[in-house]
């Protein structure tokens, strides 16, 4: 589902971001192959240097389809971006691509949360978070935050994930799905 970046990618994911239901929406713009292969060497540097965690995201048969990164990584907080490819929205990738990286964040680093601005007419991807049950509207809650984004007016909806919230989440997915066996085999 998810795999580090490389440059091999490169030529799918252009392809993919370039259309115009995603490029508004994607943080690093890119407007020729060449300069999203630079973009995406300097993301593979920088997150040698802790500053960024990049992945590719793969459909089932491991074809590139979108990336999810986590921006801005400093006192184990960070900004997440994620884009897919229009073919791919409303498939469930986005879910399934949320939840492995957001594991990796919380269990494998140092993450502890994890917010995700997203500008107010990109209603798609609002109501994608709002389905999230782990993901919480933060613009009151984190004032600060808030209002750093929004220092030139409204552009932005703050969310963020906790890793306590996303792990309890787990715990009761977990729970539930032990329940479930239980009666199937009672």
């Amino acid at each position: 589902m998810l795999k580090k970046r490389d440059l091999n990618d490169c030529h799918v994911l252009f392809n993919l971001m370039v259309h115009p239901d995603v490029f508004p929406f994607v943080r690093q713009k890119a407007y020729s192959l060449e300069e999203y292969m630079f973009l995406t060497k300097q993301t593979m540097e920088e997150e040698e240097r802790g500053n960024i965690i990049s992945r590719t995201i793969l459909d089932e048969w491991n074809n590139p389809i979108g990336t999810i990164n986590l921006y801005d990584v400093q006192d184990g907080n960070g900004f997440l971006g994620t884009w897919l490819g229009q073919p791919y929205f409303g498939k469930g990738y986005n879910k399934l691509a949320k939840e492995a990286f957001l594991s990796e964040l919380f269990f494998e680093k140092d993450i502890h949360t994890v917010f995700m601005r997203i500008r107010k007419e990109n209603i798609r991807s609002q109501k994608a978070a709002e389905k999230i049950p782990y993901v919480t509207l933060a613009n009151e809650t984190r004032k600060d935050v808030f209002d750093r984004l929004n220092k030139d007016g409204h552009v932005y909806n703050l969310y963020h994930v906790e890793k306590d919230n996303y792990m309890l989440y787990q715990l009761r997915a977990k729970q539930e799905l032990q329940e479930e066996d239980q009666l199937k085999e009672a």
